[in-house]
């Protein structure tokens, strides 16, 4: 039986905003894009979406993130900052630092960030982010944060992925409990994004993190590869890159490959309307789905790829 429920999250979270509205499925299409649709209907910030299974999970530039159930952390944040749309890469940092301090904090291993939004544990993939945003004009609606942890993944169940991923579990020799890692996450979460509304910049602490800069790379980009020497990270995310001929690149999306050996292998620094909705039981797949937020501004129906769905805010 899944450690992941409504009661369960709520009854050792110390937030005040993050995950004081839940959203927890057995299994789901993608938390994002369920959470995307419930910001549409007037989610509040904070809101929480989390699954024991993603059968239509994504990483970034679409690719397809695998997990068995009841393996991985498997979440989505909405946030709703007072930003410009292009400092939405911010909650990415925060996010990405807040997991790597979890992590650490329950297990003891070394974690590693790659740019943009991976997370490594001695040069493996051991979890990742995807960031969207929904903007009006020139105004940041919301942005989601999608995160994905391999947990008690035993790689050895995906053949294709054992030479690049690895799980907390893989690395310490025994399972980690899920719900305290999502605890501290989502705690240490709150924490980064009080300092950001307050004006602080984590900017510096995620570049020292970050494993891939000083080294040689190559950064396939939605427009092609580009090659050359990673010499910096702007405060909006961009990866500054020095090409051969001696000009400098912004990047903001790519996927990024090391080329040198010698290669930093660890970061350089130390390291619903109620109070309470209710409980509701549904085996909604393809079934039309009211939030319970719905009504606060004119929305669609919602269509979760869905079983197992519990509400709740505190």
């Amino acid at each position: 039986m899944s450690e992941l429920s409504v009661e369960g999250i709520k009854r050792g979270l110390k937030t005040d905003l993050i995950g004081q509205s839940i959203v927890y499925c057995s299994s789901i299409g993608s938390t994002n894009q369920a959470l995307k649709e419930l910001a549409a209907q007037g989610a509040p910030e904070g809101t929480l979406v989390v699954a024991d299974e993603q059968t239509a999970g994504r990483g970034r530039l679409g690719r397809k993130w695998l997990a068995p159930p009841g393996t991985s952390l498997l979440l989505s944040l909405l946030f709703r900052p007072d930003l410009a749309p292009n400092q939405a890469p911010r909650l990415t940092m925060i996010c990405s630092l807040a997991m790597a301090d979890a992590i650490e904090g329950l297990t003891g291993l070394p974690v590693g960030l790659k740019w943009p939004n991976d997370i490594l544990i001695r040069g493996k993939k051991a979890g990742g982010i995807l960031t969207e945003s929904g903007t009006t004009g020139e105004h940041l609606d919301y942005v989601v944060v999608g995160m994905g942890l391999n947990v008690n993944l035993d790689i050895s169940d995906l053949p294709e992925l054992r030479d690049m991923a690895t799980s907390l579990s893989q690395e310490l020799g025994q399972e980690v409990s899920r719900l305290e890692l999502l605890w501290k996450i989502l705690e240490g979460i709150e924490a980064r994004y009080k300092s950001l509304r307050r004006g602080e910049l984590l900017h510096e602490e995620w570049v020292a993190r970050l494993i891939n800069l000083g080294c040689e790379v190559q950064v396939a980009t939605p427009q092609g590869v580009l090659a050359g020497w990673a010499e910096g990270v702007g405060t909006d995310g961009a990866l500054v890159l020095r090409t051969p001929d001696g000009r400098r690149e912004r990047i903001l999306a790519g996927d990024v490959a090391l080329q040198s050996a010698a290669q930093k292998t660890q970061p350089p620094g130390p390291h619903v309307r109620e109070a309470v909705l209710g409980v509701f039981e549904s085996s909604c797949r393809g079934d039309p789905l009211r939030s319970p937020w719905a009504g606060a501004r004119p929305a669609p129906t919602t269509h979760f790829e869905c079983t197992r769905l519990f509400f709740w805010s505190g």
